[in-house]
């Protein structure tokens, strides 16, 4: 039972620990509703109850009230796919095409400088640019990733962290003869540790891991409850590639191998056709969407209408800040509403809706944590976070979605809750020290500039 369906007596109030008042508050659940001077009550981990101010504060007995006037509430945003340590990378090799700047400069980088405190101190600075723009939750692959599990418990926020693998030598696993062994005990040191973290295996690409490594990874996952992830069809050089060694595009070679389902989440998707967008749709796999680093690299516009149409579950993600350069989903949106508008020729594409929808709802459905995320609704996870609208650039306001699509950025995010927990109060972080991590990253840089 929830407040919500409680009926207190005249002159009894129901006890919560945080009542959220006075904002404008956008659901996301299934009708959209949206509450104009609504109220969010909060008790634990969870949202109890939604209505009208007027109506909650006669109701509602509150430890903590946030006063939200004259902000935007909503759900907090979901990252579907990060390199959160490659913060630590931002800016280092630019303007080059995808095949050298991954393999002459990125993972040369990476073997010389990623270890498991790199990787700490770089997902603590992504952490810290995430929830100052308003991400709550965000799904990771990376190498090293003790050192990501331990910034995320350090820092409360909300994440599905993968171990990588490779069939290669990769910081932390030199003998790529036991790359899914070592993902298999990251999943064993993590599973269950936290309530905010879930650990995940990200095997990089159809190319650089064999049909035979993806079989063994997925099983793995299969065996533990958890996700799968995959880059798939970023490049054209990939389709070839991968046409080449085995006959057959990358989805249908996935399908061969038995790897699409609903615990698999696909990463770009750039390079796909109608029937494996069918094929997509009919497995239950996740996609995220990453425009700004597709760009970047010119790896090509992803079908995101032909995917949204045929059903396929579909996330919003920043790849790593090696390719985009930022975290900020705001902007991330922005560019995801106007790319697909001028490349298919049709203003009507990628409405604001569809596209902050995709930024939390759908990015909870593409991880498969649709019933506990991405939207306000009692019962659900209590990841909320209020946008304060008292700003030039967001006068006057008509549509709200359209707002935070073609107007809002990150830095007018002013509140963020995590599983109940205010961890961000009038843009001042309650629990981490920014400044001591941004000099451990600057430290970091320096050896790798040396």
């Amino acid at each position: 039972m929830t407040l919500s369906t409680i009926k207190p007596g005249k002159h009894q109030k129901i006890r919560a620990d945080l009542l959220i008042s006075g904002g404008l508050i956008l659901t996301f659940n299934k009708n959209k509703k949206v509450l104009d001077d609504g109220a969010v009550a909060v008790a634990g981990d969870q949202i109890v109850a939604l209505d009208k101010t007027s109506v909650l504060t006669q109701e509602i007995e509150a430890r903590e009230i946030l006063d939200a006037s004259g902000c935007l509430v909503m759900p907090g945003l979901i990252n579907v796919h990060t390199h959160a340590a490659m913060t630590c990378f931002r800016g280092l090799a630019d303007d080059l095409p995808h095949q050298e700047w991954l393999h002459e400069h990125i993972f040369p980088a990476e073997a010389n400088h990623v270890n498991e405190e790199t990787v700490y101190w770089g997902t603590m600075l992504a952490v810290v640019e995430m929830i100052k723009s308003g991400t709550t939750t965000f799904c990771d692959g990376y190498f090293c990733e003790d050192g990501a599990a331990r910034a995320v418990t350090a820092s409360r926020i909300r994440a599905i962290v993968a171990q990588g693998v490779i069939d290669f030598p990769a910081p932390g696993v030199p003998d790529p003869r036991i790359n899914v062994k070592a993902a298999e005990a990251f999943v064993f040191r993590w599973q269950g540790k936290s309530p905010h973290l879930i650990p995940s295996i990200f095997c990089h690409s159809p190319y650089t891991c064999s049909p035979e490594t993806l079989t063994r990874a997925k099983e793995v996952c299969r065996q533990h409850g958890i996700l799968f992830q995959i880059h798939l069809a970023e490049t054209m050089n990939e389709v070839d590639e991968i046409q080449k060694r085995y006959g057959r595009r990358p989805v249908e070679h996935l399908r061969a191998l038995g790897l699409l389902d609903e615990e698999t989440l696909c990463h770009h998707a750039v390079w796909i056709s109608e029937e494996e967008i069918e094929l997509l749709a009919q497995s239950g796999v996740g996609i995220s969407h990453n425009p700004e680093s597709n760009m970047k690299l010119a790896s090509g516009v992803a079908p995101l209408p032909r995917m949204l149409n045929a059903g396929v579950k579909v996330g919003l993600g920043t790849d790593g800040c090696a390719s985009n350069n930022n975290l900020d989903m705001f902007q991330e949106m922005d560019t995801a509403a106007k790319l697909h508008k001028v490349h298919w020729g049709d203003p009507t594409l990628c409405s604001a809706l569809q596209v902050v929808a995709m930024a939390s709802s759908g990015g909870a459905s593409a991880l498969g944590m649709g019933g506990e995320l991405g939207s306000l609704e009692s019962g659900k996870k209590a990841d909320i976070i209020t946008i304060d609208l008292n700003q030039p650039h967001l006068t006057p306001i008509y549509e709200p979605c359209s707002h935070l699509v073609y107007s809002a950025r990150g830095a007018d995010v002013r509140d963020v809750i995590i599983d109940g927990r205010m961890v961000m109060r009038q843009r001042q972080l309650l629990d981490i020290d920014e400044v001591e991590i941004m000099g451990k990253v600057r430290e970091i840089a320096s050896r790798i500039r040396g």
